[in-house]
């Protein structure tokens, strides 16, 4: 065997084909290299599509059941391994399946061109007989043989009794006992309890039998609620949504639900997923894009087809952030042939679509309409309590679990931002793909041309589409650039963008600029006017359109059956969402501009956004100063019974924290009577952590940043998570420390370096114990790695908020600087939280930043001690800690 540095190895490997795990990862190492990639993972995802795998060696030796290499240099030997075990599992299926297999690898080899394992896995499946079926009949087949959608009538008024507290634990010691046993926790039981107090029936119009909860690690809160939720919902039959911000506890609870006694045809009704249209796969999207890759001379169309198809034909809900889609897909094959197949614009047909009745995003809906358990997210549960027909759609009860970050979805739900993006999407549903392209993606007058073939429709189409002609084109920013902007958007856009770069500081870097709104430049004023105007020209004929269709729905209910009708009431739903809800948010925010006048509700700025120095869009951005008033509002209309609950409602264990969580979750506008409860962890922190506070390194120093990092990393022996407050901090330290560690033995994975997505990155890090892993704010919520693969954390600066034009107006709306420090003290208790994750853990919290204030001490749980020390002290007494565990480091063990 032989060690290689990178440009020694590519120069050896020139011209030959090499077996390796994860390409784009493994190559990312080089600066040039001239290899054919044999990818095992495109192996695997050919021959075992949706099951789960972590993208290493290792990975893939567990999930084959191969021997474990011993290290690194066992790896070689394994991917061969691999390979031949995943062959002669082809070549053991059944000769149906083989044939089907048969077929999509020979489009995928393209006559032994194409896919670089399409020889081998062609004699593997050893048919000799092959029609080489046309590429439509290929994926036509598959799609065929989706189930289709079954539309499941909502469960209506339901009972409201009360659930007992016997109920409720044997439910949860059941669940406690199916599948991988629990430990019974007797706080785990009494927060049960509290949750089944607030589906009491409600006593008082208005007034919700809401209970908000905290519950640190360790006390077991997902089953703890997910048991008097089942028992509620079926003694009631009834429906409770629950809901998350993260995707990662969503699948977590996903899962969780299959400890329930449920037969898997029952569990499939029981409990359903829902989640925005843009994590779906869109089966038209699909369709066409499979069929364009077959007539592309370029290999990379036709094997991301090949092995989405492949995925398609055993995916349980087509949920690209479900459980059943490999992460690591996206990163060998690319947005724009995975999950960029998703309807991300808002150009569903619905009932023109031809794949309709076997829809992945309909199929969620109509299921979801008589579930007892629905999991969502707060963004969709606002949107869908926004709709029209919410009393239709929405249940009376809801779990708001991550309820911290309640306040966050608020934000961005109910944000009104006049953008070059915005207006560019808007444009783009109403007239469909310009300039020649082929796509799909038709407007709106070709999509409703057969409602609206009279002259009093098509007058109506024509009033929207020239009205629509005012809105930014899809070079827009180009436009802005050469400053030749086009129609009355882009002029206030162009205007925007000179006041904020004639304003704003740091126009040389490469972060956002912004600027406050008043006092308005006049001519961006005067351009706002003519805006306006535009704005109301556009308005009319779609609400036209809506009394148009409606009307249709009136004279002609006798002819229509019901797709036609549900095509029409979505028709006027998407209209009517974008005429009175996106254009009159858009025509107040303008009036007010216009007349110079603040709204106190709001706070209005003038923005460039900047990613990677360079400009990504340009608007007007106008956000709520209190976004849970918009949320209060809309729940509390609906809302019967609730539970709010993280493990971080409270930035402290006072009366002052319960101040800050009634504010941040909303709980003092919906109801005056909330029951408050608090369950303290049951770990024992102050033995099992220690807190260090650097105090030699400078937090503005990338090499000392890197430096300190590598050497703490080093003395752990791994298992190590950073958490970086900027992005480009993030990325210059992990260019200056992964050669470093690498020389020590240890893997290092980044975000927003290594070209794999979020949950794959965490799926590699779990995997590892001698891994380590660089992220931000993603990383420090949400994720769950228990045992000693996460035993370090390591914090670059104390994450004090930054000072936005936004985050300054919402400081004196929630309490001055008394706010910045709830903010900081919530991000060290959230981050501080990922180190223990089981009663048996144990781990250090190291904080870069000598700047850390004592009165932020209290973020961390009683009995813990922060000791200040320097690098080299640190390095010593982390050693020491983790010597006194059976583990031991990568030298150590040497």
């Amino acid at each position: 065997m032989l060690t290689l540095s990178p440009a020694a190895a590519a120069a050896r490997l020139a011209g030959q084909r090499v077996i390796v795990c994860h390409a784009p990862f493994t190559l990312q190492r080089f600066d040039k290299i001239d290899i054919q990639c044999l990818d095992i993972l495109e192996l695997f995802a050919f021959v075992y599509p949706g099951i789960f795998l972590v993208p290493s060696p290792v990975g893939v030796a567990q999930a084959l059941s191969l021997s474990l290499p011993d290290g690194p240099e066992d790896y070689p030997y394994l991917l061969r391994q691999a390979a031949d075990h995943l062959l002669a599992d082809l070549a053991a299926l059944p000769v149906p399946d083989r044939r089907d297999l048969h077929d999509l690898a020979s489009l995928m080899d393209m006559g032994g061109k194409g896919w670089a394992w399409g020889a081998m896995v062609l004699q593997a499946l050893n048919v000799k007989d092959s029609e080489n079926r046309p590429a439509k009949d290929v994926f036509a087949r598959v799609l065929s043989r989706l189930p289709e959608t079954v539309d499941t009538p909502a469960r209506g008024e339901h009972a409201y009794m009360p659930v007992s507290s016997e109920d409720v634990r044997a439910r949860l010691n059941m669940m406690l006992h199916q599948g991988a046993a629990r430990e019974d926790r007797d706080d785990q039981k009494k927060y049960a309890d509290v949750v089944a107090s607030s589906f009491a029936p409600p006593t008082e119009e208005g007034e919700p039998t809401l209970a908000v909860i905290e519950a640190g690690t360790g006390i077991g809160k997902t089953l703890g609620y997910l048991a008097p939720a089942s028992v509620w919902a079926e003694q009631n039959d009834a429906s409770v949504w629950i809901s998350t911000y993260t995707k990662n506890l969503q699948k977590q609870l996903d899962q969780e639900l299959n400890r329930l006694p449920l037969a898997d045809s029952d569990r499939d009704r029981y409990a359903v997923t829902r989640k925005g249209r843009e994590n779906y796969l869109c089966l038209l999207n699909y369709a066409e894009f499979a069929a364009g890759a077959a007539l592309r001379p370029q290999i990379a169309p036709m094997v991301a087809a090949g092995l989405m198809t492949r995925w398609v034909s055993v995916t349980r809900d087509g949920d690209f952030t479900g459980v059943d889609y490999p992460g690591w897909l996206t990163s060998l094959m690319g947005q724009s042939n995975t999950i960029a197949l998703a309807d991300r614009r808002g150009e569903c047909i619905h009932q023109g679509c031809e794949f309709y009745n076997r829809c992945f995003i309909e199929r969620s809906v109509r299921k979801a309409r008589g579930a007892r358990i629905v999991l969502a997210n707060h963004a969709l549960v606002m949107i869908e309590a926004a709709r029209e027909d919410a009393d239709d759609r929405l249940p009376g009860h809801f779990i708001f679990d991550e309820g911290h970050h309640l306040i966050d979805a608020a934000d961005n739900t109910f944000a009104c931002e006049l953008t070059l993006r915005e207006g560019y999407d808007l444009r783009r549903w109403l007239l469909g793909t310009e300039g020649g392209r082929k796509s799909r993606l038709k407007g709106l007058a070709r999509r409703l041309e057969d409602l609206t073939g009279d002259d009093a429709g098509r007058a109506i189409m024509e009033k929207i589409a020239h009205a629509a002609r005012g809105l930014p084109t899809e070079k827009g920013l180009e436009h802005l650039r050469d400053d030749q902007p086009v129609g009355s958007m882009e002029q206030v856009l162009a205007d925007v963008a000179g006041q904020v770069r004639a304003r704003a500081d740091g126009a040389d870097g490469g972060y956002s600029l912004e600027t406050p709104t008043y006092p308005i430049d006049a001519g961006l004023q005067q351009n706002l006017g003519t805006f306006r105007t535009d704005l109301a020209r556009l308005q009319a004929p779609l609400r036209e359109l809506a009394t148009y269709l409606q009307k249709k729905l009136e004279i002609e209910a006798a002819d229509l059956n019901t797709d036609q009708r549900n095509r029409i009431q979505n028709a006027i739903m998407g209209v009517r969402r974008r005429s009175d809800q996106i254009l009159t948010g858009w025509i107040g925010f303008v009036d007010d501009l216009v007349a110079g006048s603040k709204n106190p509700d709001f706070v209005d700025w003038l923005e460039i956004t900047r990613i990677d120095g360079r400009v990504y869009d340009v608007g007007i951005m106008r956000h709520w100063r209190n976004p849970m008033k918009p949320f209060a509002g809309l729940m509390k209309a609906r809302m019967k019974g609730g539970v709010i609950t993280s493990a971080t409602l409270r930035d402290r264990a006072d009366d002052e924290g319960w101040q800050y969580a009634r504010a941040a979750t909303g709980t003092r506008l919906l109801t005056n009577t909330a029951q408050e409860q608090a369950f303290p962890s049951p770990f024992d922190y102050a033995e099992r952590t220690r807190v260090i506070v650097l105090t030699d390194v400078s937090k503005c120093s990338a090499a000392e940043l890197a430096g300190a990092c590598a050497a703490l990393m080093t003395a752990a022996g791994g298992g190590a998570l950073a958490l970086f407050t900027s992005i480009q901090r993030l990325r210059a330290v992990q260019a200056r420390t992964v050669d470093r560690l690498e020389q020590a033995g240890l893997q290092l994975y980044a975000q927003h370096v290594d070209k794999m997505d979020n949950g794959t990155l965490v799926d590699l890090f779990r995997a590892d114990r001698h891994a380590c892993l660089m992220g931000t704010d993603a990383m420090r919520d949400g994720v769950d790695v228990p045992g000693d693969s996460l035993r370090l954390l390591i914090y670059d600066r104390v994450p004090w908020p930054q000072a936005r034009l936004l985050h300054k107006a919402r400081r004196n709306e929630f309490g001055g600087r008394q706010y910045d420090e709830q903010l900081a003290r919530l991000r060290l208790k959230q981050a501080y939280g990922r180190l223990i994750r089981r009663a048996d853990d144990r781990g250090i919290f190291v904080m870069l930043d000598s700047a850390l204030p004592s009165r932020l001490h209290d973020a961390f749980p009683p009995g813990v001690v922060v000791d200040r020390m320097g690098l080299s002290e640190a390095v010593a007494a982390i050693t020491a800690f983790f010597a006194e565990n059976d583990s031991q480091t990568p030298q150590q063990a040497a």
